[in-house]
């Protein structure tokens, strides 16, 4: 029997961010908040690690290169309908007008954002 990524006893957090800087800062912050993060700087190079090992909850910018955080979920929901999703974003429009795909239950956060309050999102998703 393998283990569904989804149900991980450790929480793994797929980040895919195209801002470096960004990128950094939620890393450090959500690492620093005990969770062990991966990050990719587009959608297509997270999706492929994503294909490579399991994860608790995929965290991803909206617009990227490559592959938009959209489609990132959708196909990541097929590999693991169960994985957790969250939405960053600096679009309002987006945020408001997106086809989150497969992923229903996703979260929006909207930037600017104070680190804290991802964190406690995250969290308040993780128990979910």
């Amino acid at each position: 029997m393998t283990l569904q990524p989804s149900r991980l006893p450790i929480t793994r957090i797929l980040l895919a961010e195209d801002d470096p800087s960004m990128r950094g800062f939620l890393e450090r912050a959500l690492a620093k908040a005990g969770h062990h993060v991966i990050a990719f700087e587009n959608g297509q190079d997270a999706f492929e690690r994503l294909q490579q090992e399991p994860f608790t909850l995929l965290l991803t910018d909206i617009v990227m290169p490559k592959m938009d955080g959209i489609e990132l979920a959708r196909r990541a929901s097929e590999l693991d309908p169960e994985l957790k999703i969250m939405f960053i974003t600096g679009f309002a429009a987006v945020t408001l007008n997106a086809d989150l795909g497969g992923a229903k239950d996703a979260k929006v956060l909207s930037k600017p954002f104070h680190l804290k309050d991802l964190v406690q999102e995250v969290e308040r998703l993780l128990a979910s």
